[in-house]
């Protein structure tokens, strides 16, 4: 039953979101770790921001391709929402603070709002397949 549950996040559309969050896991977490191995005094709350953002993305991705559970999933979609939310309203309020852009500084802007549209997807995906699986179960 639980296997039926996994899988059903990869079908259809569930491929192409899980693709996309792979993507994002490996661009943060490359960006991430150049910025603090090689300019890390210069904005280290940004970059620390980051890394917590890149390892928010692997778990995303490996959650919704079905390696970890859907509780998992819905956690680091909600921590993905809430961190673009509560980052992208501080790194416009204490603009010193955020000195180099972070994927969620300024609502995801630098990457053309995706991170602030990627949890709210993969929510409604999540929630769209585990009603489904529920239908059928039922």
């Amino acid at each position: 039953m639980a296997d039926g549950l996994k899988a059903s996040t990869r079908s259809g559309p569930g491929r192409l979101l899980i693709a996309v969050y792979g993507i994002f896991a490996l661009a943060a977490t490359a960006r991430s770790a150049v910025q603090i191995t090689t300019r890390f005094e210069q904005a280290p709350l940004a970059y620390l921001l980051s890394a917590f953002a890149a390892v928010v993305y692997v778990v995303a991705t490996l959650a919704l391709a079905g390696v970890v559970s859907r509780r998992i999933a819905y956690l680091a979609c909600g921590v993905e929402l809430a961190g673009v939310i509560v980052i992208g309203a501080a790194s416009l309020v204490f603009v010193d603070a955020f000195p180099d852009a972070t994927v969620w500084s300024d609502f995801g802007g630098g990457y053309g709002f995706i991170p602030l549209v990627l949890p709210v997807l993969g929510l409604l995906w999540l929630r769209h397949t585990g009603l489904r699986h529920s239908e059928e179960a039922g």
